[in-house]
């Protein structure tokens, strides 16, 4: 058991469970670490076919943990690493989803979600923006679509992740949906499974070489500004920003 992540294994699907629900899974340095070292394990294990990403609690992930946020250098670094990892990585998602956990579904090969789940880039409202998740989320969704959601910060739910290009499937069952998904990933060669995954995230990829120096900057600096000390203190103790229009 690596902190902060659970880990199980199940005929050759290495499954990670994102376990820090008294902060609703938030990330953490802390967490972003501990998941980008479980990564780097199955990356190096023969036996690990694919890799399952879920959470326990009913939030897959509340975003970054304000009170300890991440270095973007090292979420840069954990999307990249799900995004390069030579087995397919699948999401499977029962609860919410905010901010930084939406580059970590993007950043997945296959997604699946309960009606439960929803959705929110919530980053506008505290006064930044979603950089650093932008390099995972912004190759992989509709533009036109995922507009509305970047600049507003509403909710939305499962069926619309879809139209977005952000989830796979929705379903009731989702361990019912991805049975055959998985069984596949099982019947599949693993070097088949690695070079097919290099076609499916090359232009992933690309993006991360070209904007991510840029995104890391800009993420660092709408969190060192004002806005984002009015909105993050704001956000927590529960109260509207200054900028909310009555």
């Amino acid at each position: 058991m690596t902190a902060l992540i659970g880990r199980t294994r199940e005929r050759a699907v290495e499954t990670l469970s994102l376990d820090s629900t008294g902060t609703r899974n938030a990330l953490s340095a802390a967490l972003v670490g501990a998941l980008a070292d479980a990564l780097a394990d199955c990356a190096n294990d023969p036996g690990v076919r694919a890799v399952v990403l879920t959470h326990t609690g009913t939030t897959f992930c509340a975003g970054a943990d304000l009170r300890d946020p991440p270095d973007p250098d090292a979420l840069v670094g954990l999307l990249r690493r799900i995004v390069d990892l030579p087995q397919p990585v699948v999401a499977r998602i029962t609860g919410h989803v905010r901010a930084g956990g939406l580059g970590l579904l993007a950043a997945c090969d296959i997604a699946a979600a309960s009606p439960a789940a929803t959705f929110a880039f919530t980053e506008v409202r505290i006064g930044v923006a979603p950089a650093v998740i932008s390099l995972p989320v912004l190759p992989r969704a509709d533009p036109r679509l995922l507009a509305r959601y970047y600049l507003t910060g509403e909710r939305f739910d499962a069926a619309e992740a879809v139209r977005l290009g952000l989830l796979t499937t929705t379903a009731d069952d989702v361990d019912q949906a991805l049975a055959p998904v998985l069984d596949g990933l099982r019947r599949s060669a693993p070097q088949a499974l690695a070079e097919t995954k290099r076609l499916l995230t090359a232009r992933v990829l690309e993006t991360f070489d070209r904007d991510a120096a840029h995104l890391t900057a800009l993420s660092a600096r709408l969190f060192s500004s004002a806005h984002a000390r009015e909105g993050m203190t704001a956000f927590l103790e529960r109260r509207d920003a200054a900028w909310v229009v009555g």
